[in-house]
């Protein structure tokens, strides 16, 4: 039996205003880049791709499945930007054929940092997907798939009311780091000194032929069709494991626009599974960790992501004003916590400060970092594509300026 297992991660950041030394507002995101952005995407993707899913899910009749991770950031700005999309969630969702992974609320590089910080944005992510959704996440995939022992460790000992097991795995990049030259990324895995707890890792080929080579003209494999694709998707898991693609959902018709047939070719996909092996399965994250014992012991002591091609955190922690920036960023929000934690919690003081606190988190989102790398050649040219700024010199400014009044603020 082959199974297969598709991942999309919904995100958008606030982004920030340009912000100088002279600067004295208070208020520092750019709210109408951010509304436009928004609702482009609602229109171009978010929209189109759900209706999509939950009619694949309503025509297979629950063999089609999907998980979806949506961030805090993002649900925050489609109540106010696009309200029926969180509806459409919500139908999907009502499928039973959508799983909503569990992560950080501000899609954050708090795991690095900060483990209680990392802890608490899970919390508040957990409370707003159970509120807007009406679920409790099962799996976890932590923010850009940045994956580690200690991660890994962190996620597994964390424990719902009744002292069960919060999640059952969690998601990584199939990278060498973690694989060697011989491992293969359709098998679940355990973490060093984590039991009970299941990691399963992307497929970055399969992945990255939707999520970048689709539309590729030079690419040999140009067009993609949904037929040659099951094929792959089927060889992919030829064995006891699940193909697991993982892939942005933005990928569906705003960097892939509509216009190269991406929508025809994944309605088309199933179908074509099913034609060529009957029995094949659409697994959520979930079922397809549940589907499988423990195939090795991973060791993995650095930090890996899906990002670039070297696959580790050097998107945002690549140079001096990444570093700098993401330090003096922790120390900040290390030193309102304590503050908070000294005062009444009805005090009007202790208000305004989780009101910072609040704005504080948006700043931990890790897009704001990833505009400051300094990379060239492909991966230069990717940071480029999604920085708001001219350079990243410029985004770096930006940031620690917006966090100097942050420290007045208070």
């Amino acid at each position: 039996m082959s199974n297969i297992a598709f991942y999309f991660q919904m995100h958008q950041p606030y982004r920030l205003r340009r912000y100088s030394v002279f600067d004295v507002e208070t208020h520092y995101f750019d709210d109408a880049a951010n509304t436009e952005i928004c609702r482009k995407v609602a229109d171009k993707c978010y929209r189109p791709s759900l209706i999509m899913l939950a009619d694949l899910a309503r025509q297979w009749e629950g063999r089609f499945r999907v998980s979806l991770s949506i961030t805090g950031s993002l649900l925050e700005q489609l109540e106010q930007n696009a309200p029926d999309v969180i509806q459409l969630l919500q139908e999907l969702v009502g499928t039973g054929c959508c799983e909503i992974l569990g992560e950080t609320y501000n899609h954050s590089l708090s795991a690095l940092y900060w483990p209680e910080e990392f802890a608490a944005q899970i919390d508040l992510h957990a409370q707003k997907v159970g509120a807007l959704l009406g679920v409790t996440p099962t799996a976890f995939r932590n923010t850009e798939l940045i994956y580690s022992n200690d991660v890994a460790r962190l996620v597994g000992a964390m424990r719902r009311p009744d002292g069960s097991p919060r999640y059952i795995g969690m998601l990584a990049e199939g990278s060498p780091q973690i694989l060697g030259s011989t491992g293969s990324a359709e098998y679940v895995y355990a973490p060093s000194g984590v039991p009970n707890f299941g990691v399963l890792l992307r497929n970055s080929t399969l992945s990255d032929d939707i999520a970048f080579r689709f539309s590729l003209r030079s690419w040999p494999h140009w067009p993609l069709t949904a037929e040659k694709y099951a094929q792959w998707l089927l060889n992919g898991a030829s064995g006891s494991g699940s193909a697991n693609v993982f892939i942005d959902f933005e990928t569906f018709g705003e960097h892939q626009w509509a216009e190269t047939g991406i929508f025809q070719f994944f309605r088309a996909l199933p179908g074509e599974v099913f034609k060529l092996n009957p029995r094949a399965r659409f697994l959520s994250i979930s079922q397809a960790i549940a589907a499988q014992q423990p195939h090795a012991i991973i060791d993995c002591p650095a930090p890996t992501s899906w990002a670039d091609a070297s696959r580790d955190i050097s998107a945002w922690r690549g140079n001096a004003m990444q570093m700098h920036a993401g330090e003096e960023l922790y120390r900040f929000g290390r030193h309102l916590q304590a503050q908070l934690a000294g005062l009444p919690p009805e005090s009007m003081e202790a208000e305004s400060l989780r009101d910072l606190q609040r704005t504080w988190r948006r700043l931990t989102t890790s897009d704001h970092v990833y505009y400051m790398s300094t990379k060239g050649a492909a991966d230069g040219q990717v940071h480029s594509y999604f920085r708001p700024f001219d350079s990243p010199y410029d985004a770096y400014i930006s940031f620690v300026n917006v966090l100097a009044n942050m420290r007045k603020a208070k």
